[in-house]
């Protein structure tokens, strides 16, 4: 069986490039050396077993980082929210291993990262998928 994490991040990732225009294309499952801000980061998945008598599948946890050098907050929660509208409650073809049941926000924080300078948002998905 294939590893699920491989398709939702394939899926998560196309989306937010078109659904997430403040980034201007710029999302990365690891940001070049020389990246220009602001932009999202691919982040921590985790898959939990939610296997039942009658279907395999899993609850897969994904984390996206927003980052951002603008003065303040508002940049990256402008950014946060496009990537909430992109992905809560959206449906997903996520090919033919598995079948797509939903994702919804769990949760996000905004942090000011130690530089002083930018401001990082943590944004948490849960997705439940079922093997075909």
């Amino acid at each position: 069986m294939a590893d699920p994490s491989l398709a939702l991040q394939g899926v998560v990732y196309n989306r937010l490039k078109v659904d997430c225009p403040s980034v201007a294309n710029r999302v990365y499952d690891r940001p070049p050396q020389d990246v220009a801000f602001p932009y999202i980061g691919l982040g921590e998945v985790q898959i939990v077993d939610d296997s039942a008598d009658c279907i395999d599948g899993v609850e897969a946890f994904i984390t996206l980082h927003v980052w951002s050098r603008a003065v303040g907050q508002v940049e990256a929660k402008r950014i946060a929210s496009e990537v909430h509208s992109s992905l809560h409650g959206a449906e997903l073809d996520l090919g033919p291993a598995w079948y797509f049941h939903l994702i919804e926000h769990r949760s996000t924080n905004y942090l000011a990262d130690p530089d002083g300078v930018t401001t990082h948002a943590v944004i948490t998905f849960r997705a439940l998928i079922g093997a075909r």
